[in-house]
């Protein structure tokens, strides 16, 4: 029988060729629960603000891959020891970091789901691979757990200068067309050392980490908390709270059968056991949208009402100011479109409601992103910069919102 060639290289808009360097890498990416990331927006419903950015979580898997053979051709050449079997592991632990994402990235671990972050699912996926791959990807799980003993290798994969960030700031930004994220993931790998184990960036390459510090915070307000983006993410929570809501009082609503399994039954962390990971693999983007378009027409004035304004773009106006709005106006709203509407109070907090945004490039007391010296000294980069603004990118900004009806 004819062998199947499995070194296959990809073509990808950002980076040019991307190898696949084995046959377990590729067999991983072959994967159903993998190949589930094709259907999955990575940008959640950004894309009604900019229309270009309808890329995936497999997408950004694949690049978060190649950076990260990047880095370890970089360490290995400043005679950073890595084994085969600890870069397979750290492949194998970033290509499958976002596995765990449900339908538009966010939405269901605020609706349906309760109280299981993507992470937490993103591991139980891992697992339950490493029993068909026959613990193969038990160093993998290790690293991504922060459980092995080269810390460095962990923060390659989660920590403030991770391959994660390099590459969703570089690939949201062109996708949008937003400028301003554009960062030099290549220049930042290039100038990444590891001391004691733990990892830093040279001292000349201080300018592109300040770059990027300033790129995540311009891409927070422009893309990620952009007011639109915003209430359309609030407003597809609500829908699928809204729909769960119905189920639970014994309403009928057409939708897939994956979707109908998480609308009918409560799931959190104490019963997501195998089956549930297993229902849960089999939904994407395309089960809520389908959904959507069903409840449009409805007879439950709330679903429909809110369906329709995702489907048609059609959507609650917003605004954000830098005080909390008053009880009293919100207030003002709930009353108005209760009775314009004719609707209980209860369902007019549907469509009007407040909430924070926070935007925080930089946490100083967090995996801080340490700057190497000539002397050998290591130092924050916060201290090591001459750039004023680092500082105040270090403090949280937050910013209060208001959706009501136009």
């Amino acid at each position: 029988m004819k062998k199947r060639n499995k070194l296959k290289i990809l073509n990808d808009p950002i980076y040019g060729f991307i190898t696949i360097p084995n046959e377990l890498i590729f067999d991983l990416i072959e994967h159903r629960y993998f190949q589930r990331l094709r259907r999955i927006s990575q940008m959640g419903l950004s894309y009604l603000v900019y229309p270009g950015a309808h890329h995936t979580r497999f997408h950004h898997a694949l690049g978060c891959m190649h950076l990260m053979q990047k880095a370890v051709r970089v360490l290995r050449f400043k005679e950073i020891e890595i084994s085969e079997k600890e870069e397979e592991a750290l492949l194998i632990a970033i290509l499958l970091h976002d596995i765990g994402h449900g339908p538009f990235s966010h939405a269901m671990e605020h609706s349906i789901v309760n109280g299981v972050s993507h992470e937490a699912i993103s591991l139980l996926f891992m697992e339950e691979m490493n029993k068909e791959f026959e613990g193969k990807l038990s160093l993998a799980i290790q690293i991504f757990k922060g459980d092995y003993h080269r810390n460095f290798l962990y923060q390659l994969i989660s920590s403030q200068l991770d391959m994660d960030r390099l590459d969703y700031l570089k690939r949201d930004s062109f996708y949008t067309g937003v400028a301003e994220g554009n960062i030099n993931s290549e220049r930042l790998i290039t100038m990444l050392s590891v001391v004691n184990d733990e990892l830093v960036v040279e001292e000349k390459g201080i300018y592109s980490v300040e770059k990027f510090l300033l790129a995540r915070r311009l891409m927070y307000w422009q893309v990620y908390l952009h007011k639109t983006g915003l209430v359309g993410e609030q407003l597809l929570i609500r829908v699928l709270k809204r729909a769960k809501e119905l189920s639970d009082n014994g309403y009928q609503l057409t939708a897939s059968k994956g979707l109908t399994f998480f609308l009918q039954n409560k799931i959190t962390s104490t019963n997501f056991t195998s089956t549930v990971l297993n229902t849960f693999s089999t939904l994407d983007d395309y089960d809520i949208i389908a959904g959507m378009k069903e409840w449009s027409s409805c007879d439950d004035f709330v679903l429909s009402t809110l369906s329709k304004m995702i489907i048609n773009r059609d959507l609650l106006k917003v605004k954000i100011k830098k005080k909390p709005f008053t009880e009293n106006k919100i207030e003002k709203c709930i009353s108005r479109f209760s009775e314009e509407n004719n609707i209980t109070r209860e369902e007019a907090n549907y469509f009007v409601f407040s909430g924070s945004i926070s935007n925080q490039a930089y946490y100083q007391n967090k995996e801080n992103i340490n700057i190497l010296h000539k002397s050998r000294k290591i130092v924050d980069i916060v201290k090591a910069t001459d750039q004023f603004n680092l500082k105040a990118l270090s403090k949280p900004v937050t910013k209060y919102f208001m959706c009501f009806p136009k």
